[in-house]
């Protein structure tokens, strides 16, 4: 199928202070759905619009919403910049897969991210650490009262400039365990990136901003006894000898920048691992000494170091002003890629011609 081009007029406006999700650009791709045609249907890029949908619509009350997320930058030698958009893509059908959504042609939507930002690339901001936010998703559309997959979907791209995660630097921040509330189950919807995951999340995350911490680490759901993911990140424990990360079981999200810490990682000779990891030990290592750093890996933050963990009555803190070192320095090996100041010695990034 060929992306027909319905507009490419651009009137570019970009806030001084940006912020996240809240500016989006002049353009959207839109692809349909039609279980009684056929398949997708008209893929288009056109201008920004709201959606004409029907309360009905399947999505509302069924609950079948997945998306992504990824960036564009613009690099320092002036090259626009996606990184491994292939994989977000990959993992885009495997979420559909999971919510009974219709798979799309992995090149047809790599091509649709590509000439959405290559048309919009005038919203791609220039200051250090600034970037164009990509959004693609996917919803159930048919008009139906049924517990049943929908017979149509709308396939949506928007984009969004956004400022840095740290605009006073790379500061690290607190995050709670909770064991109040769980987010997913193995054998569950935790490994697709589903709207439904974050919403079951929100109230414990309202309630760790109550007692000043940013964001919740989960537990799993069957013993409450395992980390498994924050929020909004994939999470990383340095012990004295070992770097470890939550094995992916079914319940958490497999994060494009987590896999490619692990890559990082075992580039520089880490002993890294993917295990199941109790808060317990980590509570006990931190006690005797065998706990160095804790961190986080998302499209957002990119990096995140922890500034304390608290479990229960147990507080583990680390630096509130100073970032962990590995964190420090994934994070300088990451963004420098990204924007092209360090060598893309995996042919990570694909650009835009």
């Amino acid at each position: 199928m060929n992306i027909e081009v319905l507009e490419k007029e651009t009137n570019v406006i970009i806030p001084e202070n940006l912020v996240f999700g809240k500016v989006f650009t002049d353009h959207v791709f839109e692809m349909d759905y039609d279980a009684s045609k056929g398949g997708w249907q008209k893929p288009v890029i056109k201008k920004f619009e709201k959606l004409n949908i029907s309360p009905a619509a399947m999505v509302f009350h069924y609950g079948q919403a997945i998306f992504e997320g990824l960036k564009a930058y613009k690099q320092v030698d002036g090259r626009i910049a996606l990184f491994r958009p292939e994989k977000n893509v990959e993992r885009l059908n495997k979420s559909a897969a999971r919510m009974s959504i219709p798979q799309v042609d992995p090149k047809l939507a790599l091509e649709a991210i590509l000439e959405l930002v290559r048309i919009d690339q005038d919203w791609i901001p220039t200051k250090p650490g600034y970037s164009l936010y990509i959004r693609p998703f996917m919803i159930a559309t048919e008009e139906c009262f049924g517990v049943r997959p929908s017979d149509n979907y709308k396939f949506i791209i928007l984009l969004s400039p956004v400022g840095p995660y740290y605009p006073e630097g790379f500061k690290p921040v607190p995050i709670m365990v909770t064991d109040k509330y769980v987010r997913a189950v193995r054998k569950g919807t935790g490994e697709a990136k589903a709207a439904g995951n974050y919403a079951a999340g929100l109230i414990a995350q309202a309630e760790a901003k109550k007692e000043g911490y940013t964001q919740v680490l989960w537990l799993d759901a069957v013993e409450q006894k395992y980390i498994e993911e924050v929020g909004a990140m994939n999470i990383f424990i340095q012990f004295k000898d070992e770097v470890a990360t939550p094995m992916l079981s079914g319940s958490i999200l497999p994060g494009v920048t987590r896999m490619s810490v692990l890559q990082l990682l075992k580039d520089w000779n880490y002993n890294v691992t993917e295990r199941l990891i109790s808060i317990q030990e980590v509570v006990e290592s931190y006690k005797n000494g065998n706990l160095l750093e804790i961190f986080g890996t998302g499209t957002a933050a990119v990096i995140s170091s922890v500034s304390k963990l608290k479990y229960n009555n147990n507080i583990l803190q680390f630096s509130d002003e100073q970032a962990g070192e590995l964190g420090i320095k994934l994070y300088e090996e990451l963004t420098g890629i990204q924007y092209g100041k360090i060598e893309d010695k995996h042919g990570w990034m694909t650009y835009i011609d």
